[in-house]
């Protein structure tokens, strides 16, 4: 058998399930913004606002079947959405969660892998091992262990998770978001930024708001906090930046707004040990903050532009200055001057890369 490939398996169904999360959260903001409620009963009167809210609502409670097929389908190819979607459900009804579901994708994916490598049925029966044979089996096996073996101590460990974080007080709560902030921070839209996004997300599903706050906020101090050195860095005349950094910057900025990290990875990647330092510092210290503050945030992603949703905007706002402000003190302090030689040669990869070869097309 293939070695298992959890992480490669979580991030392909992480990136199945941000249009799902973003769309949904999404709705339920522009919902709450214009006074909307979630429908109890669709036989009386609703508004416009609260379709949005409702549909936002519905959209979210399909994140464990998404997230638990998505690793099933990563897995087992076709034959494990259907039961993957089945184990997310069954996450669902249970209050197991996302956690819940992430568990039922990896389980029912691995199982159909053995059903496939062991499991022999005559000729004429082939055509239905894909279809229905796979399916009900591993539907009826794993699904019957979710209900009565692992779900119990998953929703067992969620509760925990649940009231811990609810609970926590004071420096707990700083360091708990400093650690979020730092991890979504460190490399830009990378491995360990999805770790603490799914993390935030998850929460979300559990009622737990803060740590969504401390994703977006941490999201957005690398592109704003490189952008404030650059701009302090010309009003002291101190060079920190060659210009094709300069123009990166300018890129990175409304990429940010936006919540957007990748634009940085381009200055990070010239100057890779600073520049993570410093954005890490700056996101561990506003995550703090903000989740010190009690800053929640009903929506997983869009920036300033959900700024309004928030329960303290304000706050918010303040949290994610003060981290911007770390940031380009640390990046002003610890980068140095570019050399004449990286300036030239960062002009040279500037003027290359504005070079059109028109030697292979021809004018008819």
């Amino acid at each position: 058998m293939k070695k298992l490939q959890i992480k490669k398996h979580a991030l392909t169904a992480i990136s199945y399930m941000l249009p799902l999360v973003v769309a949904s959260g999404l709705l339920i903001a522009i919902g709450n913004l214009t006074s909307g409620q979630v429908i109890e009963n669709y036989k009386a009167p609703y508004s416009i606002p609260d379709a949005l809210v409702s549909l936002g609502v519905l959209g979210m409670g399909l994140l464990a079947p998404v997230i638990a097929g998505a690793i099933a389908y990563s897995i087992a190819d076709r034959p494990g959405i259907a039961p993957g979607l089945l184990m997310g459900l069954i996450a669902n009804s249970i209050g197991a969660g996302f956690l819940g579901g992430m568990l039922g994708g990896y389980l029912v994916g691995y199982f159909i892998l053995i059903l496939v490598r062991y499991v022999k049925v005559p000729k004429w029966a082939q055509g239905l091992m894909p279809m229905m044979i796979i399916p009900l089996i591993s539907s009826l096996v794993i699904g019957l262990l979710m209900y009565f073996v692992v779900g119990v101590p998953i929703v067992w460990a969620t509760e925990a998770m649940t009231s811990f974080l609810q609970g926590m007080q004071g420096s707990m709560r700083f360091v708990f978001g400093a650690i979020l902030g730092a991890m979504a921070a460190f490399d830009f839209g990378g491995p360990v930024n999805k770790v603490a996004s799914l993390f935030a997300d998850g929460l979300l599903l559990e009622g737990v708001k803060e740590p969504e706050a401390v994703k977006i906020l941490a999201s957005m101090v690398p592109p704003f906090g490189v952008t404030l050195s650059w701009v302090v860095s010309k009003l002291i005349k101190k060079k920190k930046y060659t210009k094709s950094e300069e123009d990166n910057i300018k890129i990175a900025f409304p990429m940010g707004i936006c919540m957007i990290t990748e634009g940085v990875i381009p200055i990070a990647a010239v100057d890779p040990i600073r520049v993570i330092i410093s954005c890490t510092l700056g996101a561990a210290v506003g995550g703090g903050l903000s989740m010190t503050w009690g800053i929640g945030s009903p929506v997983p992603s869009g920036g300033m532009f959900i700024v309004p949703a928030m329960n303290e905007p304000f706050l918010f706002c303040l949290a994610l200055l003060i981290g911007t402000c770390v940031t380009a003190a640390m990046l002003l302090i610890l980068k140095r001057e570019p050399t004449k030689e990286e300036e030239l040669i960062a002009d040279q990869g500037l003027e290359e890369e504005e070079e059109v070869d028109l030697s292979g097309i021809k004018i008819s």
